[in-house]
């Protein structure tokens, strides 16, 4: 049964012209006549065209006669799966954007579905006022995708090309994480990205950025990890003039800041759980609450968070939030550390040289080849930023042209004497001695292992803490705790790796 709308749009979260909903049409596929009637009028109300469906073939012979616009599907029906339209829309390549409604609990089936290509998904009770949201914003994609397809196809951007050729390395596991930014950066669905510290992660998002339709739009790059916990919800949401004492006028978070662009969100795994859940609010629902403001706010962000943390196992310590994760992990690029890619040293050797030597204002220095088999046999824990720092510290000290690391300079980086080791020590009763002082004895080997963390790290906290295992906020207070002086160079920063 056919409907048009005699009513206006009524709702102000509603993000297309009046003009663009006099042509949007809706297919609603709900075997459940109560909600299926309750769909319909809502989205009525919104000014668009509704169609409706009982089951898979009802809704396949609405697919046959006509395009839709947003396609919204029960992911149980009695004839079969939700799903399976999705992948019908898919193997088509037609233009409908599906939102997948599915019973409270079952994020799983949910993720699945959006890695199938669904736009969005929705959990029983569906709440109106987030239906409306992201059938909204489903209805906008919708229409960008038909302008676009309309249009010669455009090639890839200079931007985009940059961001791509500054991810060096041609080995076959950096071309796979290549062609997969390139696949996945007009996707809406979240990304995680993941890999050790030091290999590039935010490299990797930015290019997913840059690649994608949104690379006009703002880049906005937080550090999960380096705001204190008490100031977490005013740099997302923002605060509205009076919020707090000292507030005098409206302050944008990073939420208002990144609207129509990207937000990478990096070292995710380290947000406290009660932020979580509020982030989790603003993603799924595409709308923030500024502190000291009554009403709540739109926002249109593509959502990419990476981690040194294998959240998996986070989730199931209860430090991080299955719900979070499900949202955050639709599509992960996994970077392989620099040890699985050997064959990519003397390239990024060259560029990491090059830029060394335009910040220093000289010329180009030579690696030796006796440098580079030493490189070679390195595990190099720390990867690209490791190699760096160590780069670093050759050019500063070699007094040839073409580099060499003395023992001495290279010490720093020995990791046969590393910070942690795979076995530890057993001493006999001999070996042991009592100190008078527990305490003191057990700071001074704390600062001793902290020290050498951080010169291993080039005196980067961010990178110091994630190899001991600590967030960065443990990292300065123990740094606070044990005096432990900052080096008159410019290298002693919260920089994340």
């Amino acid at each position: 049964m056919s409907f048009w709308c005699p009513f206006r749009p009524t709702s102000t979260n509603t993000m297309t012209s009046n003009a663009a909903l006099d042509n949007t049409r809706i297919l609603v596929v709900d075997d459940e006549p109560d909600l299926r009637t309750l769909y319909e009028l809502t989205l009525l109300r919104e000014g668009y065209g509704v169609e409706t469906a009982g089951s898979l073939a009802e809704a396949f012979e609405h697919l046959s006669e006509r395009r839709f616009d947003v396609v919204i599907t029960d992911m149980r029906l009695p004839d079969g799966l939700g799903m399976e339209l999705i992948q019908f829309i898919k193997v088509q390549k037609r233009r409908e954007r599906c939102v997948v409604i599915t019973a409270y609990g079952s994020a799983e089936n949910a993720v699945e579905s959006l890695k199938a290509g669904a736009f969005d998904y929705l959990t029983k009770p569906v709440d109106l006022k987030q239906f409306r949201d992201v059938i909204a914003s489903a209805v906008q994609d919708s229409k960008s995708r038909a302008g676009a397809a309309g249009r010669s196809v455009a090639p890839p951007s200079r931007a985009g090309e940059a961001a791509l050729t500054r991810l060096v390395g041609m080995s076959s596991s950096m071309r796979l994480v290549k062609e997969r930014i390139v696949k996945v950066a007009c996707s809406m669905a979240p990304i995680l990205v993941t890999g050790e510290s030091g290999t590039g992660k935010e490299l990797v998002a930015n290019a997913i950025h840059a690649n994608s339709h949104r690379a006009g739009g703002p880049w906005v790059a937080v550090n999960c990890s380096a705001i204190p916990e008490n100031l977490l919800e005013t740099e997302f949401f923002g605060a509205r003039k009076g919020a707090y004492t000292g507030s005098t006028q409206d302050r944008d978070g990073f939420f208002q800041a990144a609207r129509g662009g990207t937000l990478f969100l990096d070292e995710i795994g380290d947000l406290p759980l009660a932020m979580q859940s509020k982030l989790l609010r603003a993603i799924q629902e595409r709308c923030i609450r500024p502190i000291g403001s009554p009403q709540e706010e739109a926002v249109d962000v593509r959502i990419v968070s990476a981690t040194h943390k294998d959240l998996a196992t986070e989730v199931h310590a209860g430090r991080f939030r299955q719900d979070l994760y499900y949202r955050l992990n639709v599509i992960q690029i996994l970077i392989p550390p620099l040890r699985e890619r050997r064959e990519d040293l003397p390239a990024l050797c060259e560029t990491l040289l090059r830029r060394i030597a335009l910040e220093s204002g000289i010329e180009v220095p030579t690696l030796s080849d006796a440098l580079l088999v030493q490189l070679a046999g390195d595990p190099l824990p720390g990867n690209v930023r490791e190699l760096e720092n160590l780069l670093h510290r050759a050019v500063a000290l070699s007094e040839e042209d073409e580099l060499q690391i003395e023992p001495s300079t290279y010490q720093v980086l020995n990791h046969e004497t590393a910070v942690t080791t795979t076995e530890p020590a057993v001493l006999d009763d001999n070996q042991i001695t009592i100190p008078s002082d527990l305490q003191s004895h057990l700071d001074s080997a704390e600062r001793e292992i902290l020290i050498r963390a951080l010169r291993e790290s080039g005196f980067n906290r961010t990178a110091a803490a994630a190899r001991l295992g600590l967030s960065l906020r443990q990292m300065r207070y123990r740094i606070a705790r044990l005096h432990i002086d900052t080096p008159h160079t410019g290298d002693f920063s919260d920089e994340p790796v």
